[in-house]
């Protein structure tokens, strides 16, 4: 996510491989590159087709596969949704689990945009910051079995490009149902009958299955894998030879312009990132192995940027942005940081991270964002330990557990 969280991400990670293919770091045995493409199924739902824009394949196969028309003009992406939303132009939002307040760029336009639509309705299976504060006009929570409490096997694509399977288990509470039967029932109400998709009969994940292995390319073995047990990685993605899907055969080396650094020379630009004891937007522990810090109200600072500007350890500021602010905010040096940024954690910091996207990926720029400090007010002291010793700056680095 470092590299992707910038406005020019793509051109990031095509820097990466220019750099490898300048090497000799691909076309031959035992080398290459091997993207990391995400975790929770974040990967697994490009795959089959949830994104903005369809790729021509997966369009001809669904619309023959199901015997149906599809739309031809383009879809809208995550922060287009919350922009159209907040422009008056959608009404109604199904958030199929995460955090979608959370998670998003802006977190003052965030609420504001999910507070415009007349019905938004979350599945989740835990609640979370977002069901306080991303609250339309009406607002529906379903609670919806995990993973490993659904009653049907179910699969996931792992961030290597493998494909994996769940049998389920036991549901831990009563009530709760699976997604997927929910939205078969609300396709089923909505459309009436008014489609050729047997949507009853998709409440059986067997048959999702098998649709995906008639229309997604590289998924065939999925439709047996419930009875085979073999799980498998999708084919055709993987190069095992030094040939390239273009005309010639042969790598594209992408040039770019460096970007200017925003600000000038003084100014602070901030990373947000995540902490070890953290999964997406879900914190389970305020200690953060990978920087030894041990809260999570701060924010990081090369020692030399500490001194030019006046700063102390610990000392309270207001960080703030071309969005928004966060008072309060402690002051730690921290070494490892390269002089001239700063790092706080997502999504704590959301407020102060502006709507800037990647022209191709469309993906928010959590990253390099121009933001100044402000002394806080004297009453804004550190909180005291609970044996009355002022909070410390950083705990002892425990080692990282052997794999």
């Amino acid at each position: 996510m470092g590299i992707t969280h910038h406005v020019h991400g793509v051109e990031n990670v095509q820097a990466i491989a220019n750099l490898a293919l300048l090497r000799g770091m691909v076309g031959r045995p035992n080398s290459g590159l091997l993207p990391i493409r995400g975790h929770s199924n974040v990967q697994g739902i490009g795959s089959v087709g949830v994104m903005p824009k369809l790729k021509q394949a997966l369009f001809e196969r669904m619309e023959t596969h199901f015997g149906v028309k599809l739309p031809t003009g383009p879809g809208l992406d995550t922060l287009e949704c919350l922009e159209r939303a907040d422009g008056g132009g959608l009404k109604v939002g199904a958030c199929l689990g995460g955090n979608l307040y959370g998670a998003s760029p802006e977190s003052r336009f965030a609420a504001r945009a999910l507070g415009k639509l007349d019905l938004l309705v979350y599945l989740n299976t835990t609640l979370n910051t977002g069901h306080a504060h991303g609250l339309a006009e009406e607002t529906l929570i379903l609670p919806v079995l995990a993973r490993d409490e659904e009653p049907r096997p179910t699969t996931q694509e792992s961030m290597f490009n493998f494909i994996r399977l769940s049998d389920g288990g036991p549901a831990r509470h009563e009530g709760p149902r699976g997604e997927v039967d929910i939205l078969a029932d609300l396709a089923q109400h909505v459309l009436d009958g008014g489609t050729p998709i047997d949507w009853s009969a998709m409440r059986d994940t067997s048959r999702i299955r098998e649709a995906l292995a008639a229309i997604v390319p590289g998924f065939e073995k999925i439709a047996r894998i419930d009875r085979t047990k073999q799980e498998f990685a999708v084919s055709g993605r993987v190069l095992h030879e030094p040939r390239f899907p273009t005309a010639s055969g042969r790598a594209t080396l992408h040039t770019h312009t460096l970007p200017d650094l925003p600000g000038d020379d003084g100014s602070l630009r901030l990373m947000t990132v995540r902490s070890e004891g953290q999964f997406n937007t879900v914190v389970y522990e305020d200690y953060d192995l990978y920087r030894g810090q041990d809260r999570r109200d701060i924010i990081l600072l090369h020692p030399m940027d500490v001194e030019r500007l006046g700063l102390a350890e610990n000392q309270r500021v207001t960080v703030r942005s071309e969005v928004g602010s966060l008072p309060g905010i402690l002051v730690r040096p921290f070494a490892e940081i390269k002089a001239g940024n700063a790092l706080m954690y997502y999504p704590e910091a959301n407020v102060l991270v502006p709507r800037h996207a990647d022209p191709l990926s469309k993906t928010p720029a959590f990253k390099s964002i121009v933001v100044t400090l402000e002394e806080s007010p004297a009453a804004e002291l550190p909180r005291a330990k609970s044996n009355g010793a002022p909070a410390t700056s950083r705990v002892e680095r425990k080692p990282l557990p052997s794999c």
